[in-house]
């Protein structure tokens, strides 16, 4: 095991953006369930890393959810592919049994399934799109999986740009969507321009 110490968060300006405008549009109850989720989220990702022997190095947090760094090549294929698609199990998981509980607890059912789906969207940073990049780098080799990812990514990211966006229009300005939105699209023009 490695020695303890304090793991460096960064925040981005554009996650309290977002929570605010979510926190004015929603309220603190539902803000608290999501946050809840994604806490959940984030604890089976840190897990799995732990169980794995991994060291997460530091954790940034931007307005598509948090990503945790750790040493390059630390973990196989396989292993990191685990450890990423560990969150979104979390959540399915906590969904499955707060359903199993009843109608009070529904909405939060509701928010461990949706947070689960939105981060398998194969969109890097999102774990759909590193669990893509992985299993294409295994299956093809690291150059043609970077490809498939970068492609991939790309064109998903401008959907859910487009998507995001037409929810917005068709709802009368549903601000709290506009962050995601943007940082959709700033995914796609960065996997189009390869960084």
């Amino acid at each position: 095991m490695y020695p303890r110490r304090k793991l460096p968060i960064k925040i981005s300006g554009g996650f309290w953006l977002l929570l605010g405008w979510f926190l004015l549009g929603n309220g603190w109850e539902m803000l608290a369930v999501i946050l809840t989720a994604a806490c959940i989220h984030e604890a089976g990702h840190w897990l799995v890393l732990r169980l794995l022997g991994a060291e997460v190095r530091f954790v940034s947090i931007g307005v598509l959810g948090a990503e945790m760094q750790m040493l390059p090549g630390s973990l196989s294929y396989g292993r990191e592919l685990t450890a990423v698609l560990a969150g979104p199990a979390a959540n399915l998981l906590c969904g499955t049994v707060l359903i199993a509980c009843g109608t009070p607890w529904l909405p939060a059912a509701g928010a461990h399934f949706a947070l689960a789906g939105f981060n398998l969207l194969p969109i890097r940073p999102l774990d759909g799109g590193r669990a893509l990049q992985l299993a294409a780098m295994f299956l093809v080799g690291p150059e043609a999986g970077e490809r498939i990812a970068r492609w991939t990514g790309c064109y998903c990211a401008l959907g859910l740009a487009v998507c995001l966006t037409a929810v917005m229009w068709r709802s009368g300005g549903s601000l709290w969507l506009l962050p995601p939105a943007a940082a959709a699209l700033a995914a796609a023009v960065r996997e189009a321009a390869g960084k």
